[in-house]
């Protein structure tokens, strides 16, 4: 007698169902079962959650549960423990590595951090009961008993290993730590699009999210950031650490919990975006987004995503700049270049913006002299006082001191007359000046 093929395809996403459901139901009764203690959340059962979760989310996906009103709301629901459990690995993360950071207002940070915990470990509480009564609508058998805290230690004790690594500065170590630096300035400089200036209401929240603040954007900065560490710990400091350069290890750790923290914000931001916001129009879609609100409260995690997660970041955006200018200023090689002034219109606005672009997009130090007096390339403002006295006297060149790398490209702007003709329209600059287009 021959098989049903689409029996044979049900049995066969029942048993895997079951299959992956299995290890996620056992957390889900470990959370929900009074055993587990007032303090559960390690960063071990975190760990467990995403995996179990995610491989019963693709499961589901694969065979068709976001298009089938009897499976969709149990795939929402996984899909929802991945991702407040994300977040909540990556906070914990950042509350276990708190005592290795010098950072400013660390212990503010510390404080708010555990209310953000507190909501993330809350919302799976309310999550976990309503999955095990989801498995059994479903008839998926819930296993005979769930996990327990002994499968889930925390992972940091008291000891520490010796540091028996000797502190040796690479060869090229300037070269890749001025460039790093650099990296973080142009990052946080591209930050400052969200800038923060005070707490943001409810109604404020949702005309900012996801507008202004998205999963997309703030995912894009997590890469550059990574980039950045991953950068850093393979051509700077190995590891991460370094016990002879307390600088270096300040400067990482701004850049290591900004990472951190816009991984929360990322996995906030898509649960809220793709499972919270009303974009579908079918009723199992509709009630679903529903359930999920009453479960994880949207006006709470928006509140922590941004007033939290986005404040902080650019609280320690600002605080590692002020790392990043004094580590260029220990270690950039310093010159200085006499170059000829703008001709005929002399500093004016084309001139003085160029010449202040290049200095910022390099990050170190730059001064315009004019006899015994300094003034900042870094300024338009600065260099167009200075091109007052320069015309007055009737100065035709001046000298610039400092950052060897941006005197380079002043000198390459010299020698096109500052990007203008001499009756001040603009004409091509060369390639190398690129990134002042």
């Amino acid at each position: 007698m021959k098989k049903n093929p689409k029996k044979l395809c049900e049995n066969s996403f029942v048993e895997r169902v079951r299959f992956f459901s299995y290890d996620y139901l056992r957390c889900c009764m470990y959370i929900a079962g009074s055993e587990s203690g007032p303090h559960p959340f390690t960063k071990s059962l975190y760990s467990k959650l995403i995996t179990t979760s995610h491989l019963l989310e693709d499961c589901l996906d694969f065979h068709g549960a976001k298009n089938n009103s009897n499976w969709y709301f149990y795939r929402e629901l996984a899909a929802a423990v991945r991702h407040i459990s994300l977040a909540g690995y990556s906070q914990k993360h950042v509350v276990n590595r708190l005592i290795f950071y010098d950072i400013d207002k660390k212990e503010d940070f510390r404080k708010q951090g555990e209310f953000v915990l507190e909501f993330l470990m809350s919302s799976l509480l309310k999550l976990a009961p309503v999955i095990i009564e989801e498995a059994r609508r479903l008839n998926i058998a819930l296993p005979e008993k769930g996990f327990r805290a002994a499968h889930f230690p925390g992972i940091s004790s008291g000891d520490m290993l010796d540091c028996d690594f000797e502190d040796e500065d690479k060869g090229d170590y300037k070269t890749h730590i001025v460039r790093v630096a650099n990296e973080f300035l142009s990052i946080a400089g591209n930050f400052d699009t969200y800038e923060f200036f005070e707490v943001y209401d409810q109604d404020e929240l949702k005309n900012l999210v996801p507008s202004r603040v998205n999963e997309v954007e703030i995912r894009r900065f997590e890469m550059l950031v990574h980039n950045l560490q991953s950068s850093f710990d393979t051509y700077v400091i190995h590891g991460g650490y370094f016990h002879g350069r307390p600088i270096l290890n300040r400067f990482r750790a701004y850049f290591s919990i900004i990472y951190h923290l816009l991984q929360v914000m990322g996995r906030l931001l898509h649960f809220y975006e793709r499972h919270q916001i009303k974009v579908g129009y079918k009723y199992t879609y509709e009630r679903a987004r529903e359930r999920l609100c009453e479960l994880v409260d949207p006006d709470m995690l928006l509140d922590f995503t941004i007033n939290f997660g986005l404040y902080y970041i650019n609280l320690f955006f600002s605080a590692g700049r002020e790392v990043a200018q004094q580590i260029l200023q220990e270690n950039i090689e310093r010159s200085s270049v006499m170059v000829s002034v703008p001709r005929d219109l002399g500093f004016h606005c084309r001139p003085s913006l160029l010449v202040a672009k290049i200095v910022q997009h390099y990050g170190g130090q730059v001064d315009l002299m004019i006899g015994q007096d300094r003034f900042d390339a870094g300024s338009v403002l600065d260099i167009q006082w200075a091109g007052g006295k320069i015309q007055k006297e009737n100065i035709q060149q001046v000298r610039f001191e400092g950052d060897v790398r941006a005197l380079r490209d002043i000198e390459t702007l010299s020698h096109v007359n500052y990007g203008e003709d001499r009756m001040g329209k603009g004409i091509p600059l060369p390639k190398s000046l690129h990134y002042l287009r």
